[in-house]
């Protein structure tokens, strides 16, 4: 998920997506553990965009507070 999609999303649809993505993850680094993937750099991929929509999220409170 590209940054520019990531401004374009309420804050609802941001911790939506961070759930999904979190999940993703999770699911990526259990399958490795059992079985190598065929491609672990999904791993790094998937743990920036988790990374990316936190950052959006906090962001995002902060103009709200703000």
């Amino acid at each position: 998920m590209k940054q520019s999609e990531i401004e374009k999303l309420s804050l609802e649809d941001l911790k939506d997506k961070l759930q999904e993505q979190q999940k993703q993850l999770s699911d990526l680094k259990m399958n490795h553990a059992v079985s190598p993937l065929e491609n672990p750099l999904q791993i790094k991929i998937a743990r920036k965009t988790v990374a990316r929509l936190l950052t959006a999220i906090s962001a995002k409170e902060n103009e709200i507070i703000a």
